[in-house]
């Protein structure tokens, strides 16, 4: 259904959204010297309302699609029900796996560019050297 595409588009972006407030959070608190794990929790902790709240508004703001009648209803009961479905698993999961994937990835990024520690960017990339000399 075209309509259910078109809001599993925009259900992209709002759990885009929501995990970007967590990942901002946690490189902010990493590079002040938390540890990775740390910084993850942490910030999960801390956005949990903010993501949350966001979560509710839309649910509730669609559920007059959810429970639309009469003409056309059948159109905005499919968007209604696919972002309803949607936007609760994705918020559910996303506050779980958003931290959990933040400590994976960046103790993978950190190990494979040598830095360990939270001191934020010591040394700048060839490429900005580079620029720099010329």
């Amino acid at each position: 259904n075209l309509y259910t595409q078109i809001g599993m588009i925009m259900l992209i972006g709002l759990g885009a959204k929501n995990a970007i407030l967590i990942v901002e959070y946690a490189m902010h608190l990493r590079a002040s010297g938390r540890s990775i794990f740390d910084a993850g929790t942490e910030a999960a902790r801390l956005r949990f309302r903010a993501v949350m709240m966001t979560a509710l508004s839309f649910l509730l703001g669609v559920v007059p699609l959810v429970i639309a009648s009469g003409a056309g209803a059948g159109s905005q009961q499919a968007i209604g029900i696919a972002v309803f479905g949607g936007m609760a698993f994705a918020s559910t999961f996303g506050v779980i796996l958003t931290p959990i994937l933040y400590v994976a990835l960046q103790s993978g990024r950190e190990k494979l560019s040598g830095r360990h520690g939270g001191a934020g960017h010591t040394a700048p990339d060839r490429a900005e050297a580079a620029e720099g000399d010329t």
